[in-house]
C-alpha cells in the first residue's frame, strides 16, 4: 500500500521552521495570521501555544481588508519606492517614514 502525504506538508515544514527560528529571536503575545492550512495545522498552533503565544486568526469574509492593504503598498511602490529607487535600507526606511507621515496627514483618502 502506498502512502500519499499532503502535497502542502513540505510548505508546513518550511513555515515551522521559520517560526521556530523566529521564536528564538522574540516572542510576541499574539500570533495573527489567515486560515490557510500551514497556520491551522496542529503542529503549527501547538508551537506557537506551547510558547505562550496567543493565536488569532482572521474569519471569512476578511478578503476586503486584503483589498484595502493590496491598494495601500500599490499606491507606495508607485508612488514612492518606484520613483525614488532607494539605494539603502536606512534612506527607504526615511522615505517611507516621510511617505507615511505625508499619506496619513495630508493626502485625501
Amino acid at each position: 500500500m502506498k502512502i500519499v502525504q499532503y502535497p502542502g506538508w513540505r510548505f508546513l515544514s518550511f513555515c515551522l521552521a521559520a517560526l521556530n527560528e523566529a521564536l528564538q529571536l522574540g516572542k510576541p503575545e499574539i500570533f495573527n495570521t489567515d486560515q490557510g492550512v500551514q497556520f491551522t495545522a496542529h503542529a503549527f498552533t501547538a508551537t506557537l501555544e506551547d510558547a505562550g503565544i496567543r493565536v488569532s486568526m482572521d474569519g471569512r469574509g476578511r478578503a476586503f481588508d486584503n483589498i484595502f492593504v493590496e491598494r495601500l503598498w500599490r499606491s507606495v511602490k508607485y508612488e514612492d519606492i518606484y520613483l525614488k529607487d532607494y539605494g539603502a535600507v536606512p534612506a527607504l526606511d526615511a522615505g517611507l517614514h516621510t511617505y507615511f507621515t505625508l499619506y496619513d496627514t495630508e493626502q485625501p483618502h
